[in-house]
């Protein structure tokens, strides 16, 4: 098989994409870290039980949503546990599965920090694109992971992170 190299025009987008990805990430954690206490994850964490009924979610259905390994959304939880953050309950329907709970704790730690971590993203990431530009970014987006979910379910080898059965580090 002949390796399919990048053109120059695909590498300068590939690492433009990688230098910007990681800063993002960056300037994310680090107010997280200062305002909250926590990194990014945990804080999506959080964010994403605040959203749902009664602040609970399957811990599966959780890692689906934030796109990560169970084992690495189980070390999220067991440390939000800790703070007193998140707490966990057998599930009622299923005595296998377990579901995350946002605690009243945690509810309050997501309105004290969200409107910096707003600010930051929007600084970050929205205030430096046009209308345009925000509407190809989320296309983009879109159109790459629904292309690597959906070449993984095409090929029925389980690993998109959330269906992995193997322990990846945190």
């Amino acid at each position: 098989m002949t390796t399919r190299w990048l053109t120059p025009e695909e590498q300068r987008a590939w690492r433009a994409y990688i230098a910007a990805s990681r800063l993002l990430e960056d300037a994310i954690d680090r107010q997280l870290q200062q305002e909250g206490g926590m990194p990014h994850l945990f804080y999506t964490v959080l964010a994403n039980l605040s959203e749902t009924p009664g602040g609970r979610l399957r811990m599966t259905d959780l890692a689906e949503t934030l796109k990560i390994t169970r084992s690495r959304l189980t070390y999220a939880v067991t440390r939000l546990e800790r703070d007193g953050l998140v707490r966990r309950e057998n599930s009622s329907q299923d005595k296998r599965g377990s579901l995350a709970v946002l605690t009243d704790e945690g509810m309050a730690v997501l309105e004290r920090t969200a409107p910096g971590h707003v600010e930051t993203v929007r600084a970050a990431l929205f205030d430096r694109l046009t209308p345009e530009q925000v509407a190809q970014l989320e296309e983009i987006c879109t159109g790459i992971a629904h292309g690597l979910q959906d070449a993984d379910a095409g090929s029925g080898t389980g690993d998109l992170p959330w269906r992995r059965r193997s322990a990846c580090s945190p």
